[in-house]
């Protein structure tokens, strides 16, 4: 069976900048993909790309066979491909419930009720404050907000960008059950995160990025005992 996604040497630049230079890796349904690194690796450049908001110079990105290297971001969306984007951007004003619509905007089924439904029984706190301004949200909440917004488009690829930036050591706990609690559910995972044990404790498989390129792939138990990884990203000697 084929992948999900595929992602065929990929090349993106800002401007003379090449964030990202050749990287391949694929993702197969059911599964969490984790994309690791230090700032600047390329990780969040990558997931831009596939969702449509950057295009790339070269390379190909292929979504259940289809190459969208070149399909607007909206558009992509419908096909089942969403993004939680880094630093979650929720709209502060809007209240709880109107940013979870938001992320059905592109719906014309009349389903988006019941998914409502799902999203508070996922994240209670979502369905208890509902009609609250978001921005009045703590991070962790908006983080979970952020989710939720996305899974309002029904996706079958979720890819999120640092879930766990800025959070306390339990709310990150919180969130990285919620993730393998989706995959649970029959979405696919594509996991950006700095926080490489967390990511790697709950992914099928792992990519390691440095500048650009991919260093080291393997599951998330293989890289966890990996020597290099250890002690370039897991702070251990």
């Amino acid at each position: 069976m084929s992948p999900m996604l595929e992602v065929k040497d990929l090349k993106v630049a800002y401007g003379k900048i090449q964030a990202v230079k050749g990287i391949s890796f694929t993702v197969d349904e059911g599964d969490i993909v984790s994309l690791i690194g230090t700032n600047g690796a390329g990780k969040t450049t990558t997931l831009r790309t596939i969702s449509g908001l950057l295009r790339p110079v070269a390379g190909q990105i292929l979504y259940q066979g289809q190459d969208i290297s070149t399909v607007p971001a909206h558009d992509i969306v419908g096909l089942g491909l969403a993004h939680s984007p880094e630093g979650r951007r929720i709209f502060p004003r809007m209240s709880v419930e109107e940013n979870l619509l938001l992320g059905a905007y592109g719906r014309k089924d009349d389903g988006i009720r019941k998914d409502l439904k799902a999203a508070y029984e996922l994240f209670p706190i979502l369905g208890e404050r509902s009609k609250q301004p978001a921005g009045t949200f703590s991070g962790g909440e908006q983080q979970m907000l952020a989710m939720g917004r996305a899974m309002m488009s029904r996706p079958k690829l979720l890819m999120l960008d640092e879930p766990s930036m800025g959070l306390s050591p339990l709310m990150m706990k919180r969130i990285m059950s919620t993730v393998t609690t989706l995959q649970e559910q029959g979405t696919t995972i594509l996991l950006v995160e700095q926080n490489a044990r967390a990511a790697l404790k709950i992914a099928t498989k792992g990519y390691v990025l440095e500048v650009g390129k991919i260093v080291t792939e393997g599951t998330g138990e293989e890289l966890l005992t990996s020597d290099e990884v250890r002690k370039a990203y897991l702070g251990e000697d």
